[in-house]
């Protein structure tokens, strides 16, 4: 069953379906090797990886299994990142959410203010009971943005995944609609 992609305002920022547009947005975004730094996935080379991208990002909306949506500062258009809800599980209710922003965009609170918009609409919207997020155990600011959103440390994953060649552990946290703050 479908799930459209919403479109969803803040203060700040809209936030919108990925289109074919955001493709060098994108590809720029995703080949900082900054930027991923704590990623478990290579910056991009290709890219025709953004393309991939924008139709894995449709994909998520016609099978029903997710939404992602492009960040843009409304005052000037500039593309920010992006912000997703994936692995919607109708049954147990329940998803995983991730992000990424770009380096100009940190530490303003855009993260937070996306996360926070698009929780309201999976809550609203899913019927979910519980969102859950995987953090690098590198990139506290990160989880300092998950837990601004209300979620709560559950554990650690140790030696999770190979951050260029680097082992890395990850964090998971999790939010319930219960303990929901955001």
């Amino acid at each position: 069953m479908p799930l459209p992609t919403p479109t969803l305002t803040t203060d700040r920022l809209l936030l919108r379906p990925v289109a074919d547009t955001d493709a060098d947005d994108l590809f720029t975004l995703q080949s900082d090797a900054h930027v991923l730094r704590y990623w478990d996935s290579p910056p991009w080379q290709d890219p025709a990886r953004a393309q991939r991208f924008i139709a894995t990002s449709r994909e998520l909306a016609e099978e029903g299994s997710g939404a992602r949506l492009v960040l843009e500062r409304t005052e000037d258009g500039a593309f920010l990142g992006w912000c997703s809800l994936t692995k919607w599980d109708p049954v147990h209710r329940s998803a995983s959410m991730g992000y990424c922003l770009a380096e100009s965009a940190w530490g303003q609170g855009y993260a937070t203010e996306a996360g926070r918009a698009v929780l309201q609409w999976a809550f609203a919207t899913l019927d979910l009971n519980r969102v859950q997020a995987e953090t690098d155990t590198r990139n506290v600011a990160s989880r300092r943005v998950l837990e601004k959103l209300g979620f709560r440390l559950e554990g650690t994953l140790r030696e999770d995944c190979v951050v260029d060649g680097v082992v890395s552990d990850s964090w998971v946290l999790g939010l319930l609609r219960r303990d929901r703050t955001a």
